[in-house]
């Protein structure tokens, strides 16, 4: 399964979150101006570990729901972009190369190692729980709040996306 711009719409839309001027604005000359390329690259990177495989985790859904985060929140974008750089620094620390040409393994060692893993999320906490709020829960939220991650647990129909009465009115598949 592919996730597309579409689908990123999709999950700013079910937050509440408006995106498209946002989205429209960064269509320009292939950069929004306010998330770097490094940063984009990061955000990809991180979402090839925490999704599942089965899922092929594109630029175009990365950048199109921080873009529409950034039409919300500039100073939110620009501390995600710190906690970034503390991870990039971890990888450099931990294995000598930049995060972005790790395997997915290795990876997933840099973020435990952060320990992201095992934090909660808070804006003002440790390095730790930054990276968890800024970096980890964004992505998986902006994962499961489309129609297609949502269906990796179960739910045909997550909040806030139209799914009318036939959604809910149905067992779920595999019900008596």
């Amino acid at each position: 399964m592919e996730l597309t711009r579409r689908d990123a719409l999709l999950a700013l839309a079910g937050g509440g979150l408006v995106a498209s001027a946002a989205v429209d604005r960064g269509r320009t000359a292939g950069t929004n101006g306010r998330v770097s390329e490094a940063d984009l690259e990061m955000l990809v990177a991180v979402a090839e570990v925490l999704y599942p495989s089965s899922v092929a985790v594109t630029r175009e859904f990365v950048e199109t729901y921080s873009l529409g985060r950034q039409s919300v929140d500039e100073e939110y974008l620009a501390r995600m972009s710190e906690t970034l750089e503390e991870v990039r620094t971890t990888s450099r620390l931990e294995t000598g190369r930049a995060y972005a040409s790790l395997g997915p393994d290795l990876r997933d060692e840099v973020l435990r190692a952060t320990g992201a893993d095992r934090a909660y999320a808070d804006p003002e906490g440790t390095v730790a729980q930054r990276i968890r709020y800024y970096v980890i829960d964004e992505l998986l939220y902006a994962f499961y709040a489309t129609p297609k991650g949502a269906e990796f647990v179960g739910s045909r129909n997550p909040v806030g996306y139209p799914g009318g009465t036939e959604a809910y009115q149905q067992r779920p598949e595999g019900g008596q």
